[in-house]
């Protein structure tokens, strides 16, 4: 019964282990397709470095929106945003443009990168996270 046990046990563990291994290799080849998405589309407004450009377009490192709720930030690439922001004491107003030219796979992608990125670490944005805001604003 204890060698049962055992066998039971190691087989349980290798599964977690494949597992979690599956997903990390996941979430690092969508960080990598996210970075050539960011560098097409999010660069010239957020800049390589993530920092933005001050007093026009906010930076993409440690923020609340960034690092905060998934959905809003889906919302903002699908939508853009159009509003005065505070961030770290600085008020950005340039309006970011709708992005919904954008696959819900290189939604997923770019904003994984931009949360795993410039000091950011957040759990990664998934296809079917970006399918479900999509499927709420159309």
């Amino acid at each position: 019964m204890m060698k049962k046990c055992c066998i039971i046990l190691s087989v349980l563990i290798g599964f977690i282990t494949l597992s979690f291994t599956t997903q990390q290799q996941d979430v690092k080849a969508s960080i990598q397709r996210g970075k050539k998405v960011y560098e097409k589309a999010c660069l010239a407004c957020h800049q390589k470095d993530g920092e933005g450009v001050p007093r026009m377009n906010p930076p993409l490192i440690k923020t609340m929106q960034v690092l905060g709720n998934k959905e809003k930030l889906i919302r903002i690439v699908l939508q853009g945003f159009n509003e005065e922001v505070e961030i770290n004491g600085e008020y950005f107003d340039n309006p970011m443009p709708a992005q919904p030219q954008l696959s819900n796979q290189e939604i997923a992608d770019v904003l994984t990168y931009v949360r795993n990125s410039f000091g950011n670490k957040a759990t990664a944005v998934t296809l079917a996270d970006v399918k479900m805001v999509r499927s709420k604003i159309k």
